[in-house]
């Protein structure tokens, strides 16, 4: 499975940003998917998460409802819809995937990423 995460860009805080991860290689019905991010200086975590079931999970304390995370097994796509963006929001997006029923918050988990995408908030 390759992944291509696009999307990224800068943007003043409030405003909204939609990311998506293209994967090519294998339909993704069967894989759960996974957005991450890494800030600078510090670890990646787990932002979202759909798994093959369409189980979605969120890091509720990141995000506090303001992302919403969606994929597209026809169009083989992962979506994260993201408003109301802080400047602590601002890391490198990644997406993930594993070949798994279970929705792992752990990124040692995940088989596949993609390269990253960077978004900025400027406040």
């Amino acid at each position: 499975v390759q992944l291509q995460a696009s999307g990224g860009g800068l943007v003043q805080a409030g405003g909204s940003r939609r990311l998506s991860c293209a994967a090519s290689g294998r339909y993704l019905r069967s894989y759960s998917m996974a957005w991450f991010r890494q800030a600078p200086g510090k670890e990646r975590k787990f932002v979202a998460g759909v798994s093959w079931t369409d189980s979605i999970t969120y890091d509720h304390d990141s995000v506090k409802g303001r992302f919403t995370i969606s994929r597209d097994n026809g169009k083989n796509t992962l979506d994260l819809e993201m408003n109301s963006l802080a400047p602590e929001d601002t890391a490198v997006y990644y997406c993930a995937a594993v070949q798994s029923v279970r929705l792992s918050w752990s990124q040692e988990d995940y088989e596949y990423w993609g390269q990253g995408t960077q978004v900025t908030v400027s406040s």
